[in-house]
């Protein structure tokens, strides 16, 4: 296939997959895509581990990193990242703790013995700075900006290093303020997306942003996307290649949770819901008891971000261990109706591309001779 993406990054299929697993953005890279590893749960030190692995593994093939680094969060003038940490844990209510010891307690989930983990991790501007440092340090091809514009500094940064940025939009209105950052590709992720997520469909969204960022900037097709059918309707609509993340949680090199992989397998694409339930801001996930508990009547709301992660970080791990499963979710987009197999993340990639194929010999029966 031959489109501006692939020409840009020299990889045969424009076919982007967001991966937290660096077994996912290897194999992928291998086959002919473009793997991106999302940063947000890493140190800078465990960050550092794994960009040396995926050098080693990825075969001299070009990958990406992802980074958090919101415009807007709490606590953004409270200093740096141990300052923020401490004033904000200060600052999450009592009836919060309480709201969610008792949801864990009504669920079997065993009491924390363990000492707080890192609840922060990657959500803010001081925090994913670092991690920006270490991918740079890399042989990384592109830098993707996951939740708003990356500072025009980064951005710039970025540029210095021969490494392109990319950005993720859900209106046309945030794709134009990417491009004003400085971003070359932009991400447009329609509402069916897993993870933080906006609310047009990616129907809509794809020729809204084509059209608002003009010929110069590479348009991604994002949100619901992991079928060659789906990637050919991307294309039709003005993208030059597809970005996608949930199909890769069901692939053989997938470090998905034990617990949340069946559910994964099982669900259908109505299975789903937009929920602020994990980070303050909406996004997608599995509709389960902890969904549910979260949008019910008893609730004290949902904490702004990255407070209300904060709450229950150390929850969610204690979660996947012990109680009764039902409040195990995971973030997936609406194609988890899809996701009913496991395969080789290299396999996936091939499907696609065979599917996109039929289709679009189909087209061309429809409009030849």
């Amino acid at each position: 296939m031959r489109t501006r993406v692939t020409e840009l990054f020299g990889i045969e299929y424009p076919i982007f997959a967001f991966s937290h697993c660096r077994d996912v953005v290897a194999a992928v890279s291998r086959a002919g895509g473009m793997g991106v590893l999302g940063a947000l749960y890493f140190s800078p030190e465990e960050l550092e581990l794994e960009l040396k692995w995926i050098d080693e593994h990825v075969g001299g093939k070009p990958y990406g990193v992802d980074v958090v680094m919101p415009a807007k969060y709490e606590g953004a003038d409270l200093g740096d990242a141990e300052e923020l940490l401490g004033k904000l844990q200060g600052m999450i209510p009592a009836e919060h703790r309480a709201f969610l010891e008792e949801l864990l307690a009504e669920h079997g989930v065993e009491p924390s013995t363990e000492t707080a983990g890192r609840a922060l991790l990657g959500w803010t501007d001081q925090t994913a700075r670092p991690q920006v440092e270490v991918a740079l340090k890399h042989p990384i091809a592109l830098l993707a900006s996951a939740l708003g514009p990356p500072p025009a500094d980064v951005a710039a940064q970025a540029h210095e290093h021969g490494v392109k940025v990319a950005g993720l939009a859900s209106n046309a209105r945030h794709a134009r303020k990417q491009v004003e950052a400085g971003v070359d590709i932009i991400v447009a992720q329609g509402t069916e997306a897993g993870g933080h997520t906006g609310d047009v469909s990616t129907m809509v969204l794809i020729p809204e942003v084509v059209d608002a960022v003009g010929d110069e900037t590479i348009v991604l097709a994002a949100g619901g996307i992991g079928r060659g059918r789906q990637m050919a309707a991307g294309l039709a609509l003005g993208a030059e290649g597809v970005w996608t993340g949930s199909i890769w949680l069901t692939v053989d090199e997938a470090d998905t949770p034990e617990r949340a992989m069946p559910k994964l397998l099982k669900a259908t694409s109505r299975d789903t819901v937009r929920s602020r339930a994990w980070t303050g801001k909406p996004a997608r996930f599995l509709k389960t008891a902890w969904t549910e508990a979260w949008e019910s009547e008893r609730s004290p709301g949902y904490l702004p971000m990255p407070m209300q992660f904060m709450l229950v970080a150390d929850a969610l791990p204690r979660i996947a261990r012990s109680g009764d499963g039902e409040l195990v979710t995971f973030p997936v987009g609406q194609i988890v109706g899809s996701m009913n197999q496991v395969k080789p993340a290299a396999q996936v990639v091939y499907d696609i591309i065979e599917e996109y194929v039929e289709a679009i010999e189909r087209l061309n029966a429809i409009t030849g001779d």
